[in-house]
């Protein structure tokens, strides 16, 4: 029995942060049933990343798996009285729209609580309710670029890179998922329901609390990117990722002066204080970029993992899927649809008591799960 069995979490979020929340949800056990509209859906459906599967992008099969489907108009006052029936009856509550919409429909948190006390309330926003953002676009990549993030990657001549993933949406998705279990946990001591609120922002923020905890009590100095390599801001020499003859090389923290000698780096030698590390961090990097061509990545390692200095090959996903570290790990599932096709994934990443929680079904099609959830919550 998965921890959450039993509890009814009603999704009214597309996309990825709400979608991703509910899905930790569903992975743990609960019942996760999804609020569409009758006509397209969770706009995630049409999302495409290159493969389509039965219709919708992989996408939205993969994060929107062990879920049901309500298609429902949310304009027709009838339709909408089934859902506040359904609300009703439910454990949790998770939304992502624009500020205002749920209340325009009577389901923002003040008047669900008339109706069930006992429900935690999920919101997900762009910005937050105030505020001269909080009408912003709540997306990705214009929450990297505002939250100072983009200016962290690259190096120093080069423009704000953004990252390679839509890290805003799924952290935001963690960090509601976490506030609804906390918030779970309290109602089963007291009864008491309760809104859990988090923002793109202020989890793309979150993320960064490292560096910008430092950049507050350093005076408002600015983090100075490498020019040669850079990988973190604040971090010195030899931090990074260095081309060999045949691929890279990750070097992480560590003595200059232990490298140089594990290197037979003759150059390496001249930056004898350790504080050069930092000081004249572009520079020694420049030295162990040039050195660390003259051979392959595998002799490099051969040499420094087992004198213990943190480094690793940089692997691509094809490589990484065929090392039997990777297959120890379990992280891969097949997921089948209700069709009977099925396709590959990743699992959820938590174990509870040594066991691994995998995905019964995949995500459902539009409204599939409509007729069966009125016949059962008696929705007519």
């Amino acid at each position: 029995m998965k921890p959450l069995s039993g509890l009814l979490v009603l999704e009214f979020s597309q996309y990825l942060s709400g979608p991703s929340a509910t899905l930790r949800l569903a992975d743990l056990g609960a019942r996760v049933i999804k609020i569409e509209r009758p006509t397209g859906g969770d706009g995630n459906r049409q999302l495409s990343l290159g493969v389509d599967f039965e219709g919708d992008s992989l996408l939205f099969k993969t994060i929107n798996r062990d879920k049901e489907s309500y298609a429902v108009d949310l304009k027709n006052p009838t339709e909408l009285a089934k859902v506040k029936k359904l609300a009703a009856q439910a454990d949790v509550l998770v939304e992502n729209f624009r500020p205002g919409v749920m209340r325009k429909l009577g389901l923002d948190p003040e008047s669900v609580r008339g109706f069930n006390p006992g429900l935690v309330y999920g919101r997900v926003t762009g910005y937050g309710d105030t505020g001269p953002w909080k009408d912003k676009p709540g997306q990705d990549l214009l929450v990297q670029s505002l939250s100072g993030l983009a200016w962290l990657n690259g190096n120093q001549d080069q423009p704000p890179m953004p990252f390679g993933l839509a890290v805003a949406d799924m952290m935001a998705g963690a960090h509601l998922a976490q506030g609804i279990l906390a918030a779970l946990v309290r109602r089963g001591r007291s009864g008491e329901g309760g809104l859990v609120e988090v923002s793109l922002m202020e989890s793309i923020l979150d993320l960064q609390l490292e560096v910008l905890t430092t950049y507050l009590n350093d005076g408002g100095k600015a983090p100075q990117r490498s020019l040669v390599n850079n990988a973190h801001a604040y971090l010195a020499a030899p931090y990074g990722i260095y081309r060999t003859q045949d691929g890279y090389l990750a070097v992480a923290m560590g003595s200059i002066q232990v490298l140089a000698d594990l290197l037979d780096c003759a150059k390496l030698r001249e930056f004898i204080d350790p504080e050069m590390g930092w000081s004249r961090r572009d520079e020694i990097k420049a030295v162990l970029a040039e050195h660390l061509l003259t051979r392959r990545t595998e002799e490099w390692l051969a040499v420094l993992e087992p004198a213990d200095y943190w480094c690793s090959d940089v692997l691509t996903w094809e490589q990484l899927l065929g090392l039997e570290a990777f297959d120890r790990l379990a992280m891969i599932q097949e997921v089948t649809q209700s069709t009977g096709r099925s396709f590959r994934t990743t699992r959820c990443p938590i174990r509870i008591d040594g066991e691994i929680f995998l995905s019964h079904g995949g995500a459902p099609r539009l409204g599939e799960n409509t007729k069966a959830i009125n016949e059962e919550f008696s929705l007519f």
